[in-house]
């Protein structure tokens, strides 16, 4: 089976009309007109309506790109732009005390989720310091366990975050 490559304009029975947009060791990540993005096997049926010329690699562009994205997250201070997800876009925040005398206090989620990943970006760039820190391996597990546990209180706020690859992990298995 040769491997068609992107660009290339399909017709699949379930889907409809799709261009190729990206092409993994085992899917083709295809975008429908119908029906947006979805990923197929890439021994799925379907039938051709244009083949795209050129050889594929199979380590995609978005393997590339997450590979780098990771590279530059451990050895830079670059902080990358974090979605909230959708349904708390342009939400508030209410504070209210237990005291009914004292007024509630209004913030919008966004500002306290920009600061929730700032909070998040500076433990990551802390984590690194440590790493390549000339403290003896001991001294830098113990401040490692340390920073594993502030993740993991932070845990709550992970229903804030687009992405689980985001969110707060804390220490697992206890």
């Amino acid at each position: 089976m040769k491997l068609l490559g992107i660009g290339s304009r399909i017709y699949h029975s379930e889907y409809g009309k799709g261009v190729i947009t990206n092409v993994t060791s085992q899917h083709y990540w295809v975008t429908f007109i119908d029906n947006g993005l979805e990923t197929i096997d890439l021994d799925s049926e379907f039938n051709i309506i244009e083949a795209a010329d050129g050889d594929v690699d199979t380590v995609s562009f978005f393997e590339v790109q997450t590979s780098l994205v990771q590279i530059l997250k451990k050895w830079s201070d670059v902080s990358e732009v974090v979605p909230i997800a959708d349904k708390w876009k342009g939400g508030t925040m209410i504070l209210q005390p237990a005291d009914t005398s004292l007024q509630n206090k209004e913030l919008p989620i966004d500002t306290f989720f920009h600061k929730i990943t700032m909070v998040r970006d500076r433990l990551r760039v802390m984590e690194q310091r440590i790493n390549s820190s000339n403290l003896d391996e001991q001294g830098k597990i113990d401040l490692q366990q340390y920073i594993t546990r502030i993740y993991g209180s932070l845990t709550t706020f992970n229903v804030l975050f687009k992405s689980k690859s985001h969110q707060f992990v804390g220490q697992k298995g206890k």
